[in-house]
């Protein structure tokens, strides 16, 4: 009888034993050095992807190795709209710089590029101020440009945002520039003449007005002027002539504008080209350089426009 209890006691321990083991090695299966696996969590970098590099279809189609931007601020108190060059903003550096974000900044929602300008600071030669890329053929030396015999085109898809109520009742909104040649005195004629300016005159400014894309193209007041006073910058010798090439009102639209020896071709949308070639042309003494980007013609202090750019090239 004693050795009955015994042996089941004895059985009794080898059960307890076994639990145990099982328990313990059930606990350790459960928390052991390899974890269940936990999804990290994949944090994007500022410019949208997860590797570092740039996710370029979140932005718009523009190259700033040849363009450098006029702000319409003097945050530095210099006299003078602030710039910045195309070292600074190629690769997306403009994203970096503080003073920039206010004016020129990225819409990822359409993929668009917004410039932003109100009347404040403004360049020597102008009243109105601008957000406005300046095309550096040579980013390092601003006084190397192009002739009309050499040519370029400069083409870009954008839109009218939102722009200020215009208190004077011909119009309906304040205008601004969109696209512009510029002409500037050539190094040459500088060091002839010895003038103390090299600015020349818009050959072309296209403007937005009340939805309408318009053409400003530089022609001489006298066909008949030649020479040295061809280089005469005034009004006196050169003038506008005025275009209106159709409404785009507050939706996306492509501009064109090709330039060659004495012609110009202008291309809004699929409609019909407007071409100039005329004496003026034939006659146009400045280099030039292309500008894009948003030059409001207004000093009215409540005025302001906001204008997209979804791609833009330059090609010579």
């Amino acid at each position: 009888m004693l050795q009955c209890m015994l042996q089941s006691t004895q059985y009794r321990y080898i059960i307890i034993l076994l639990f145990c083991v099982v328990s313990i090695s059930c606990s350790s299966t459960d928390e052991g050095d390899d974890p269940p696996f936990t999804p990290t969590p994949q944090v994007e970098d500022t410019q949208g992807t997860t590797d570092g590099e740039t996710d370029t279809s979140q932005y718009a189609a523009i190259d700033f190795s040849n363009w450098k931007i006029t702000l319409p601020v003097d945050e530095n108190n210099n006299g003078s709209p602030d710039e910045y060059q195309p070292a600074q903003l190629v690769d997306f550096g403009y994203q970096n710089i503080e003073a920039i974000a206010p004016f020129m900044y990225d819409d990822i929602e359409d993929t668009s590029l917004v410039f932003h300008v109100y009347p404040a600071s403004s360049t020597a030669n102008s009243s109105y101020s601008r957000t406005e890329l300046r095309e550096l053929i040579n980013p390092s030396n601003s006084r190397e440009n192009w002739t009309l015999t050499q040519g370029g085109t400069l083409s870009g898809t954008l839109k009218m945002e939102d722009i200020s109520q215009d208190g004077n009742p011909s119009n309906d909104y304040h205008r601004t520039i969109v696209m512009q040649i510029h002409g500037i005195i050539s190094q040459e004629d500088m060091e002839t003449h010895g003038f103390s300016s090299n600015n020349g005159p818009p050959l072309l400014k296209m403007y937005w007005k009340d939805g309408y894309i318009w053409s400003h193209k530089k022609s001489l007041v006298d066909e008949s002027t030649e020479g040295d006073a061809l280089l005469d910058t005034s009004s006196d010798t050169w003038e506008d002539i005025k275009d209106n090439m159709g409404y785009v009102g507050f939706e996306p639209f492509t501009l064109s504008i090709t330039a060659t020896e004495a012609r110009l071709e202008i291309q809004l949308n699929d409609q019909s080209p407007l071409i100039y070639e005329d004496v003026s042309l034939e006659k146009w003494p400045f280099e030039n350089y292309f500008k894009a980007g948003n030059y409001l013609t207004s000093t009215d202090a409540q005025a302001f426009a906001t204008l997209k750019y979804y791609n833009l090239e330059v090609t010579h």
